[in-house]
């Protein structure tokens, strides 16, 4: 790879032996040919097209449910993700992949692939798409009526992207920030990033041949007490640098903070923001639309309270107008769902998603103020990232991370600053304990005092450490605010 970072396209051609070096790296690498692929696509029904399916969800003000879904065998996933179309109800479907392909260790993915075979059950937490290959995965592809996504977590997914995609899959998660910094320890941004411009390059050479790809960053990131500006500054960059590759069909995430108010907010400022920063770019042809995550912290074990934190998800996204909403189960406290617990939960959120479609959330005051923090914090990290930059994207978004002006909470990575401290006001909305050296306004950063002074008075203690832990934990209790008891 050798040259500078830049956010430039990727020169197609120039590819070429990098590509045959990352299809050599794993025997089912020699499967994938493009040719073939691209006719294999544009002989797929318009129905199994995941962007075109999102694309015009966002035009009926539909907001369609995906459940989360892996497991090793061919058979079994595709059994489970029959299930989940069928009895579950699912609009869209998910391929979630196992842990060790997400790290690039084939080899142990095949060994647990092999062993799962034998014993008759899943040795591994999602699916090995590389050690399966094209032709497998293309049968899942053949076999279901809805449009088919790879999830997962990977640094590097170079292979597992050209396998997917060549496969017929429709839709590729993750993003070279946000599928590192959270998931990783020691990878460089620098690294990562390029990784991922090869596949968003890779994503942009199908579009030229007149096939849609969906591309979502990975919204929630670390999943815990995030606030809407860390995320929404991801995102963005994220959106930028995949449209500078070439790809036409991006949702943008944002994970379920807990207050509907700042929750609304942050699903009406996510689109706004990325198409303002893709218009400075000069980028007007990309299609942007919004994936909800219901809750990612800690659940109740309990399944009928874990049903309410799930029903609360289902409302947010249903009032916010996210186009998709990714469904959590009620055995999120307990291991990996049965199907019979994934197909319960998305037939519930598509209950609460129905029943509210026509409902618009009210246009208020608090509503107002909170869409103008979230504009004003986050263009102030997106204009200092690319201040750093001197223009360029990439370069900015390795720069910021390394200055702690993008700053992600409990993120493992080591080149993640980790000096920002979030902790919920009052009402429950997230705000900054510490803010590190994110580059807020002191207005911004008086803002913040007064909510968390506010929630201390009402308790009776000085904000503190103390309140981080309490809310990370509250919703397993059963309380959004982590309150002394």
């Amino acid at each position: 790879m050798g040259a500078r970072l830049t956010h430039a396209q990727l020169d197609w051609e120039a590819l070429a032996e990098e590509r045959q070096e990352v299809l050599a790296s794993w025997p089912t690498g020699q499967e994938v040919d493009l040719e073939d692929a691209i006719q294999f696509h544009k002989a797929l029904p318009e129905e199994l097209n995941f962007g075109k399916c999102m694309t015009r969800a966002k035009a009926q003000g539909r907001t369609l449910a995906q459940p989360r879904a892996g497991v090793a065998d061919l058979n079994s996933h595709l059994e489970l993700l029959l299930y989940l179309q069928n009895e579950g109800e699912a609009d869209l479907l998910p391929t979630t992949i196992d842990s060790y392909t997400r790290q690039n260790r084939y080899e142990e993915a095949e060994k647990a692939l092999v062993e799962s075979v034998k014993e008759g059950r899943s040795l591994l937490n999602g699916f090995p798409a590389v050690n399966h290959g094209v032709a497998s995965c293309r049968r899942l592809v053949e076999s279901v009526a809805r449009p088919l996504q790879v999830r997962h977590g990977t640094p590097d997914a170079r292979l597992l992207a050209e396998i997917t995609l060549a496969a017929g899959f429709t839709a590729f998660e993750g993003g070279g920030i946000s599928y590192n910094i959270p998931y990783a320890k020691r990878v460089p941004l620098e690294e990562s990033i390029r990784h991922w411009q090869y596949v968003d390059r890779l994503v942009g050479y199908y579009e030229e041949q007149g096939i849609t790809i969906n591309r979502e960053p990975f919204g929630p990131l670390t999943g815990t007490l995030v606030a809407p500006c860390i995320s929404h500054s991801v995102a963005v960059i994220e959106a930028v640098l995949a449209a500078k590759q070439g790809v036409k069909n991006i949702t943008l995430g944002y994970g379920q903070c807990g207050n509907i108010v700042q929750d609304v907010a942050a699903l009406q400022t996510l689109t706004m923001l990325a198409e303002e920063y893709l218009r400075a770019e000069n980028i007007y042809d990309v299609e942007i639309t919004t994936v909800f995550h219901q809750w990612m912290g800690g659940f109740p074990k309990d399944e009928a309270k874990a049903y309410g934190v799930i029903a609360l998800g289902s409302a947010t996204a249903a009032l916010g107008k996210a186009t998709k909403v990714i469904v959590k189960t009620t055995h999120e406290a307990l291991g990996i769902p049965t199907k019979e617990a994934n197909a319960q939960a998305i037939r519930a959120t598509k209950q609460v998603l129905n029943m509210l479609q026509d409902q618009v959330f009210p246009e208020n005051e608090a509503l107002a103020e909170e869409r103008e923090i979230i504009l004003q914090e986050t263009r102030a990290i997106l204009n200092k990232t690319l201040e750093l930059g001197e223009g360029d994207w990439a370069q900015g978004a390795v720069r910021a991370f390394a200055a702690g002006v993008i700053d992600v909470p409990f993120a493992p990575s080591t080149f993640n600053l980790g000096r920002t401290m979030p902790a919920r006001d009052n009402e429950g909305a997230v705000r900054f304990l510490q803010w590190g050296n994110l580059p807020f306004p002191k207005a911004i950063q008086d803002f913040h005092r007064a909510k968390l002074a506010e929630r201390g008075k009402a308790e009776r203690r000085s904000p503190s450490f103390q309140m981080v832990i309490d809310d990370i934990y509250a919703v397993g209790h059963g309380r959004l605010v982590g309150r002394p008891r």
